[in-house]
């Protein structure tokens, strides 16, 4: 028997006005909010992100080409692979998680064809050891055979710049951009916010469970200083510095 749990909030509540909404909402202890409002129960020890989905969710815009982006994966069979593409504002220091999939008992051969049309270009973060830890390399080959089947993967697993690969350190990164407003997600993103919400602790330990999105996107933050530019911007640019456009007879 397959389970599936499926989460409303008051945001799904249509036959409420948004005024009545922020109403009901404001009406609540402020430490009752979450569960109330938007259904995300007190877990084990207690979430991942104290963050209010507020704080991180954006409407989906349309990416600035010269922004530098990222992909990243988290390997799995029985319980999901993920994706994720990260675009890097430099300027401001924003993180935007722009995309994001997942899905269960997929070889890296049907997962290319989902993920290349995101651009053949982009590179991938990818983890040390695809969950496997008494395989020692077992992420290396995963991440092979990925690249064999087009993706752009990174040459070595996702780490720190000091070459560390702690997870502890992944997720304080993750809290302290979205505590300060330097990470944001897609509203539509909704698998994602499914797992944030979920993302938990028990007995001070992380829970793996449900837990692949979030996997995949501290792979990207870990890796942000691989994150490059679409190709297709420099190209732009030189146009615009004056080189010929050799379809330009034919525009």
């Amino acid at each position: 028997m397959t389970r599936h749990v499926t989460f409303m909030t008051i945001d799904d509540a249509e036959h409420y006005t948004p005024q009545q909404r922020a109403a009901i909402v404001s009406a609540y202890p402020a430490h009752e909010r979450e569960a109330r409002a938007r259904g995300i129960p007190v877990l084990g020890s207690g979430r991942i992100f104290p963050v209010a989905e507020e704080l991180i969710a954006c409407e989906p815009f349309r990416l600035p080409r010269y922004w530098p982006r990222l992909g990243a994966l988290d390997f799995g069979w029985d319980h999901p692979s993920a994706a994720v593409e990260l675009a890097w504002d430099t300027e401001a220091d924003v993180v935007y998680v722009a995309k994001a999939c997942r899905a269960s008992q997929q070889t890296p051969a049907m997962q290319a064809l989902t993920l290349k049309p995101w651009g053949e270009w982009l590179p991938w973060a990818w983890p040390r050891d695809g969950r496997r830890e008494t395989l020692e390399g077992a992420g290396v080959a995963l991440a092979r055979q990925y690249a064999a089947h087009g993706l752009n993967m990174l040459s070595s697993h996702a780490q720190f710049a000091d070459g560390s690969v702690s997870v502890e350190a992944g997720l304080m990164e993750m809290l302290d951009r979205m505590q300060s407003g330097r990470f944001k997600v897609f509203s539509t993103l909704l698998p994602w916010f499914e797992e944030f919400r979920l993302y938990h602790r028990k007995d001070g330990q992380v829970v793996k469970l449900r837990d692949d999105l979030m996997a995949a996107t501290r792979y990207g933050v870990m890796m942000l200083r691989q994150a490059v530019v679409d190709p297709a911007e420099f190209k732009t640019a030189r146009r615009k510095a004056g080189q010929s456009d050799p379809l330009g007879a034919f525009r």
